[in-house]
């Protein structure tokens, strides 16, 4: 597997990853603070390798995504 095939891949499982602002105790339970500290470390490597975080979805899903403004 080359370096481009296992970062589509982490872009792939990471667009079914909560957003940080869905992980709460209601929700996860005692695993509320794990479960973020791995969703925030998965969002540190992307952007380790110059990929916005906030842009994944929309790139591996360009016909689920809204259209930007900008």
């Amino acid at each position: 597997m080359t370096d481009e095939d296992t970062l589509n891949a982490l872009k792939t499982a990471f667009t079914f990853m909560p957003q940080p602002v869905e992980i709460n105790r209601f929700e996860y339970g005692d695993d509320a603070d794990r479960i973020l500290a791995q969703v925030n470390f998965v969002r540190e490597v992307l952007v380790s390798h110059g990929i916005d975080p906030d842009e994944v979805a929309g790139e591996i899903n360009p016909d689920s995504s809204p259209n930007s403004c900008y």
